[in-house]
């Protein structure tokens, strides 16, 4: 009777050991791959915006832990600045179109940089090192002495949506303004890979509904009717939770990185009837 209780307590713990054990590797395995599935970072530069016929200023910053990082800084008519936290594929070279429509429709100076790990910026990409990138981008901003602080919109797309979340948590821009945005990664990984139960073990979050609520300044969502990557009802979800004055457009037909080109000008319209009404 001993020896079948002690072999029921030996397997008992032998059975607790390894599921604990599963636990840890799969921490471990988790940690590994999700970088690889959230960022594609591209070094190469395609062009820059002289080639569009575009005066610029090249950037190169330092981050508060010391990684340099490069952007562009197109000049505008209008005094408002534009701080752009692109998406997690490609680099800045693959904004450049989409660029040049914005400055020519809205007239506004327009700041765009790669995070690190991406085009000429040093690093590996992380979740902390894109909101400390995006928090140097913002203070090169202020060095400046044609740019005005109060007059700095936040612009974010897909994942750099919850990097201008994050930074509009910290320090209030005169507008937010987010394209295709998700509540946070771990909702889209229960949404893209719902075979694959590993969400609770994500170390990435990028948890942008916890946060919008804490925003306090006005707030435009866009997002394309027919986007199979971020649904609109994530959208739509990240909205909800945030606070007035706030508005929704719904870009009718456009998937996740068509947005501009089948929005055409009421896109453009949308934008600049949004930002004459700042203060």
């Amino acid at each position: 009777m001993m020896v079948k209780s002690l072999r029921r307590r030996v397997v008992s713990r032998l059975l607790v050991f390894g599921l604990v054990l599963a636990l840890l590797m799969g921490v471990a395995y988790t940690g590994m791959i999700e970088h690889h599935f959230i960022y594609f970072p591209l070094r190469e530069l395609e062009s820059d915006p002289s080639d569009l016929g575009l005066p610029f200023d090249e950037v190169y910053f330092v981050t508060q832990d010391g990684v340099r990082l490069h952007g562009w800084f197109v000049p505008g008519e209008k005094d408002l600045v534009w701080l752009w936290c692109h998406g997690n594929a490609g680099n800045i070279s693959h904004r450049l179109e989409n660029l040049a429509l914005l400055h020519q429709e809205l007239g506004i100076s327009i700041f765009l940089f790669d995070y690190r790990g991406y085009g000429r910026s040093e690093g590996r990409p992380s979740e902390k090192g894109t909101y400390l990138d995006a928090e140097a981008a913002l203070a090169y901003l202020h060095s400046r002495g044609d740019v005005n602080k109060d007059r700095i919109i936040y612009f974010g797309r897909s994942l750099g949506a919850a990097v201008a979340v994050e930074m509009a948590t910290r320090q209030a821009p005169a507008a937010l303004i987010l394209e295709s945005p998700f509540p946070s990664v771990p909702y889209m990984a229960r949404r893209l890979y719902p075979f694959l139960p590993v969400w609770p073990l994500l170390r990435t979050r990028y948890d942008s509904l916890s946060k919008i609520g804490e925003v306090q300044a006005p707030l435009l969502v866009l997002h394309g009717g027919s986007d199979d990557i971020v649904p609109i009802e994530a959208g739509r979800k990240l909205f909800e939770a945030a606070r007035e004055p706030k508005e929704f457009y719904v870009i009718s037909g456009a998937g996740h990185n068509d947005t501009y080109l089948v929005g055409g000008q009421d896109y453009f319209d949308e934008m600049r009837r949004f930002i004459q009404r700042l203060k």
